[in-house]
């Protein structure tokens, strides 16, 4: 049988308060991959009404090294002995009822919850894996969580709800991270100039180095013809530009450029061979 992989105590203020409750769950395989999802996002605290089976192996060796999670996992017998002590409970809910509750997509469900938290403990419940939750457990909760998928194919798996919330509050949280000191993880990094690019953007000069290089090369291969442009390098032009090179880049393409002049036979300019310099400098560095 599995031995605990930790102490069932935490410091993680916010996995304390934030907790995920399932209900009444049948098959302990999704205990254990509702685990795995939940420390995935970084949250902890898993509350178990009533459940077919748990612990034993299956939950385990589902949870794919998410055994600290099940090690610290509640079981207790109803729901309200789950939410007793929760100022917030939030229950998903795939279906419309007959009386009207406030229904809120994951992302707002996300928002609500970390700010509940300041105040006390918020409760995510999350139902059987064939009928969710019932009309009684929904008529508990402040609100419910509507998860928007395909209305022809919209049953989720347990894990897969779960990981789409926990997913909500994860991004949530990071992004509170930008209200602080910390670097936040949400960073885009995607053309030269972004930190954490390897190289810096080419300059307008290197682009106009590579450009003419680049219809040069064009007209020695007798692609190209300048006494009748059309829109060609005007096109070729529009892609570069939209590639946003960096420097690095420049050289390379620059390289190739003159390995086909090389190839074609055909002695490059000056500023090409300056060009190619560069460019073996930088393979050097490499």
């Amino acid at each position: 049988m599995h031995e605990p992989a930790l102490s069932p105590e935490s410091n993680d203020s916010f996995n304390d308060q934030i907790r995920i409750v399932l209900v009444e769950t049948s098959h302990s395989g999704n205990i254990g991959a509702v685990a795995r999802a939940m420390k995935n996002m970084g949250l902890g605290n898993l509350w178990l009404v009533n459940p077919a089976s748990f612990p034993d192996e299956t939950s385990y060796a589902r949870s794919a090294g998410a055994s600290d999670v099940l090690d610290r996992a509640h079981v207790v017998s109803s729901l309200d002995e789950a939410v007793a002590d929760c100022v917030m409970v939030m229950g998903t809910s795939a279906r419309g009822r007959k009386v009207p509750w406030p229904v809120i997509p994951p992302p707002d469900a996300a928002a609500t919850a970390v700010q509940q938290a300041e105040s006390g403990k918020v409760a995510l419940v999350f139902g059987r894996e064939n009928h969710g939750l019932s009309n009684e457990e929904l008529q508990r909760c402040h609100y419910h969580i509507h998860i928007p998928s395909n209305p022809d194919y919209s049953s989720l798996n347990l894990a897969m709800a779960v990981q789409v919330i926990c997913y909500e509050l994860r991004m949530f949280y990071l992004k509170s991270l930008e209200e602080g000191e910390s670097r936040p993880y949400l960073q885009p990094m995607v053309a030269p100039g972004d930190e954490g690019w390897d190289s810096p953007p080419a300059t307008a000069g290197e682009v106009e180095g590579f450009f003419g290089h680049f219809e040069q090369t064009l007209v020695d291969v007798n692609f190209h013809r300048r006494d009748n442009p059309r829109h060609l390098i005007a096109r070729m032009r529009r892609l570069f530009q939209r590639a946003r090179m960096d420097q690095m880049e420049v050289n390379i393409l620059r390289g190739v450029l003159s390995s086909i002049q090389k190839a074609a036979g055909i002695q490059g300019s000056k500023e090409q061979s300056a060009g190619n310099a560069q460019d073996s400098q930088n393979k050097g560095q490499e």
